[in-house]
């Protein structure tokens, strides 16, 4: 398998148009046409992180954080993320990262933290707006199942658990080509009328060339008649952070050494204990509090993240149990996540996950 089949597969789960602008996902050393030889997969790719890929045969490392966030102007090795940089292409180690394109999807890194924990009636914290089309397109009725058949295989009329979504209304077209046109119904110069549907679907916006493609190669017009919407509409399988149910309520003490069992944390920083019970739990991978306030909105009795500031303690006020695990901690478990996406694309494929604690933070 070449690199770029892998991350092909990857980024249909996690595209990198979802991830935020400051972020630098995919493929940062290497070339796709590679084939793969092994793939180690780790959090943060380092210098002892190249040369484990390279003691264990791996030539591609699927790491979660990027290790080039902004660009390099010199690449001389006065930094770990140059010494990286240039051990990597030394070796001849491919280094891809899917970082907040993963944090963002459903089945993503705040699933993983959520199955660890066992929340249930799980759903995005806070759902991302614009990120759904619709296609409204006129079509011969007699082709209009084929068309609708080709855009459902393409990933159109998917909304929640239901797909095959389409609504279609049927009219009369008309049309006349010139003497250029090449007509598939009707004359050139002749006025033509025709019994057509408009059929409509909706799709997630990154899909949008695939889906035009798949229409236009159906479609028995020469020019196809054609409408694509954004949607404001927000999208309940697309944002930050998640929310769910314990399956009973716990104390809050209880929950807390819960919490730091299951997440193997060496310490859980906590705001005070607001003397009730926790069943509705929020969570956020890696640096969250900017969704504090989306958790208090949503009614969680405690939000479960890392990387929170003194300062940012008081902003729970009494309405929420903050619970800081540590951002490592949060997202050690993205590792096995992503080694079960790998397998399911080959599940003879060589992937290891790194033996090397990664964690820049200790603890005494």
């Amino acid at each position: 398998m070449k690199i770029k089949e892998l991350t092909a597969w990857l980024e249909s789960i996690a595209p990198l148009s979802l991830q935020e602008s400051y972020d630098n996902a995919g493929l940062i050393t290497g070339n796709p046409e590679t084939e793969i030889t092994g793939v180690l997969v780790c959090l943060d790719s380092t210098e002892e992180i190249v040369m484990e890929a390279v003691r264990n045969k791996c030539n591609l490392i699927v790491a979660h954080h990027p290790i080039v966030f902004s660009g390099l102007k010199k690449i001389n090795g006065k930094n770990y993320v140059e010494r990286t940089v240039i051990q990597a292409i030394r070796n001849d180690i491919a280094i891809y990262a899917i970082h907040t394109n993963l944090d963002n999807v459903y089945q993503g890194v705040n699933q993983k933290i959520a199955n660890k924990i066992g929340l249930k009636n799980l759903g995005i914290l806070t759902p991302k707006k614009a990120m759904l089309r619709k296609l409204s397109v006129f079509v011969p009725e007699k082709n209009s199942e084929d068309l609708r058949s080709a855009l459902f295989a393409a990933g159109a009329g998917n909304i929640g658990n239901y797909d095959s979504c389409s609504f279609n209304v049927s009219g009369i077209g008309t049309f006349r080509g010139n003497e250029d046109s090449n007509p598939a119904i009707g004359e050139k110069g002749q006025l033509q009328k025709e019994a057509e549907q408009k059929v409509e679907v909706i799709f997630e916006a990154w899909k949008e060339r695939h889906i035009l493609s798949a229409m236009k190669n159906v479609h028995p017009y020469e020019e196809v008649a054609y409408d694509v919407y954004s949607l404001e509409n927000e999208y309940q399988y697309v944002g930050s952070g998640m929310i769910g149910e314990l399956e009973s309520e716990m104390e809050e003490d209880a929950f807390l050494l819960h919490l730091k069992r299951s997440m193997k944390a060496q310490c859980v920083r906590h705001t005070q204990f607001l003397r009730k019970k926790v069943r509705k739990v929020a969570i956020c991978g890696g640096s969250g509090s900017f969704l504090l306030q989306d958790a208090i909105r949503q009614g969680a009795d405690c939000f479960v993240s890392g990387d929170f500031k003194y300062h940012q303690f008081f902003d729970a006020d009494g309405k929420i149990l903050i619970a800081d695990i540590g951002h490592y901690e949060s997202e050690q478990f993205t590792m096995e996540l992503l080694k079960d996406l790998i397998l399911k694309k080959n599940t003879k494929f060589a992937v290891r996950l790194t033996e090397l604690d990664t964690n820049p933070v200790n603890y005494i």
